[in-house]
């Protein structure tokens, strides 16, 4: 961001003009490799991250999302690879020659300084002037609601007060990107919706290239506008929320996005349609779904809310695999039942509005548009 395009105004924030590289990406990664102690973390890792895009790094634990994060920002070492940014390989500069700021998952603020001097830090570091950074202070304290709060020290915060003010600090320096390692983790439930929103407000409004660390799946899919589902160290998914949510492109990614039900089941191609068999019970599937399908021993995975309940004689609708399971427990955590099933050898979870006996010999009915089939020698992770 420009003097030009500053006021003492909080509507005088005007969006950052970002440098592309020459894939037109405002970070482009090419072949990143990581390793701790001759442990690789990062196999080879491309990804491009498009001007003003919001970007989630998603995965279960050691998959190398936040690895991944650290070496954007030049915390962690790189091995091999490219980390472009603006036309040149930033990836052997420190951290604050990158044109990128962090905010971190414990804040990292000074306790001893107030909110001004912690937001000020970095403006102090490049030599700006002391009116300067009173000005582009005051600037953020508008802008993040935290005006009349420049002389209270940080320890004297709410926790939603202190992830401002590190907002702020990060912010303060004019970054074209930002990136975020969990920095809503330490929150409380109410305060971390509220601060979803206003990050991704903020984001928009600026026109930052956001990269977002999280565990979370539903903070992934709120705030971002593009997923990427990481697998031990490898990039297993890129694309949208509703991409991966409902395309997952793998059995892994299935599982991680929620379809934690898994069922085993045979797939038989027939002329212009597929029969689906669980057990003794089967379906028929055609059309241009039914082409896509791996054939053979495959495992279907499914959420908890896609599967109804019914009695065994009930007929069955079209698309529907009806699978015989038995009611081994039930829970109500509100507005529906939830039960656990025993169904083909397998014990899934449904949530129904009706409420059932346990030991109720029950229909399991599962639409075959909403199963995400994958071959069994590619799913061992539920197998």
């Amino acid at each position: 961001m420009t003097d030009t395009q500053r006021n003492a105004g909080v509507g005088a924030l005007q969006p950052v003009t970002q440098a592309r590289t020459d894939s037109g990406a405002a970070i482009s990664v090419r072949g990143l490799q990581v390793s701790y102690s001759g442990n690789r973390v990062l196999h080879g890792v491309d990804l491009d991250f498009a001007p003003g895009s919001f970007t989630a790094l998603l995965g279960s634990s050691g998959c190398g999302k936040t690895t991944l994060l650290r070496a954007l920002s030049g915390f962690v070492p790189v091995e091999s690879g490219s980390i472009m940014v603006g036309g040149g390989d930033v990836a052997g500069l420190p951290p604050e020659k990158r044109g990128m700021a962090m905010v971190f998952q414990s804040y990292a603020l000074w306790p001893h300084m107030t909110v001004l001097q912690n937001i000020g830090y970095g403006l102090k570091l490049r030599g700006k002037s002391k009116a300067e950074i009173a000005a582009k202070v005051g600037e953020m304290l508008g802008f993040l609601g935290l005006a009349g709060f420049e002389d209270r020290k940080v320890t004297a915060l709410s926790g939603g007060q202190r992830q401002r003010v590190a907002l702020g600090r990060a912010l303060a320096i004019d970054p074209g990107i930002l990136l975020l390692d969990e920095p809503l983790s330490n929150l409380d439930a109410k305060i971390r919706m509220v601060m979803r929103h206003e990050i991704r407000a903020i984001q928009q409004r600026l026109g930052l290239t956001a990269v977002h660390v999280t565990h979370d799946r539903e903070e992934a899919m709120t705030m971002a506008d593009r997923l990427v589902i990481m697998q031990a160290g490898r990039v297993a998914q890129v694309g949208t929320p509703e991409e991966v949510y409902d395309r997952p492109a793998s059995a892994f990614v299935a599982n991680f996005m929620g379809a934690e039900n898994v069922l085993p089941l045979t797939v038989s191609p027939g002329e212009g349609q597929v029969s689906v068999a669980a057990g003794e019970a089967r379906a028929i599937l055609a059309g241009p779904a039914a082409a896509a399908l791996p054939t053979g021993e495959t495992l279907g995975f499914f959420r908890d809310d896609v599967a109804r309940l019914g009695a065994l004689d009930a007929p069955a609708v079209g698309g529907d695999l009806v699978v015989p399971g038995t009611i081994a427990a039930r829970a109500y955590p509100g507005g529906v039942y939830r039960y656990k099933v025993e169904a083909a050898g397998r014990q899934i979870t449904v949530d129904d509005a009706d409420r059932h006996e346990l030991g109720t010999q029950i229909g399991l009915r599962i639409p075959l548009q909403r199963l995400h089939i994958f071959p069994a020698s590619e799913a061992g992770i539920a197998a």
